[in-house]
């Protein structure tokens, strides 16, 4: 568990899957990341996060302190084999529509680089997002990450045509 001035990242529960699943079948949070997800597709998310620990990585849920409200979901995870960060510690963030614009995805992540800092020696953490997702790229710059000029590619899992497949890369080196 990591907490911050106002938020906890910790262990997805039973608990969170109502509102996970709800953040994940939304279409306004999904416009810019990928498909609306069904109930199963959500929760094959939650495992597949949760296989990631077996190599101390994997996403936590974002609950704010004050409430306990659930807000999203972020972490530290293994870039996927068909990706051009195959293997490289990867971050990603997910902050539900009702939490947006209030830093929440900032202070999270800002406390989850530090935390894979100071748990692994890679050289640099990455991120990936698809082109058209401009908000996540400034999310990206405020991290201190760049964009890789070798980093764009098209995502092998996403349709032709589809306007999330062409993919930005950027990186932040250890500091």
């Amino acid at each position: 568990m990591i907490t911050t001035e106002r938020l906890i990242l910790r262990l997805p529960e039973p608990r969170d899957r109502a509102a996970l699943h709800a953040m994940w079948a939304d279409p306004a949070v999904m416009a810019e990341l990928g498909p609306v997800k069904d109930e199963a597709a959500s929760d094959a998310v939650i495992a597949k996060h949760d296989g990631y620990r077996h190599e101390g990585l994997g996403f936590w849920v974002v609950e704010r302190r004050s409430d306990g409200a659930m807000l999203g979901f972020c972490g530290l995870k293994r870039g996927d084999a068909h990706n051009p960060i195959a293997g490289e510690i990867e971050a990603g963030w997910i902050i539900d529509r009702p939490h947006w614009r209030q830093g929440y995805a900032l202070e999270a992540m800002i406390a989850a680089l530090d935390w894979g800092w100071a748990h692994f020696d890679a050289p640099r953490i990455v991120a990936i997002t698809s082109a058209i997702n401009i908000k996540s790229q400034r999310m990206m710059a405020r991290l201190g990450m760049r964009r890789l000029a070798d980093g764009d590619y098209d995502h092998p899992l996403i349709p032709v045509g589809d306007p999330l497949r062409p993919m930005v890369t950027y990186a932040i080196d250890r500091p």
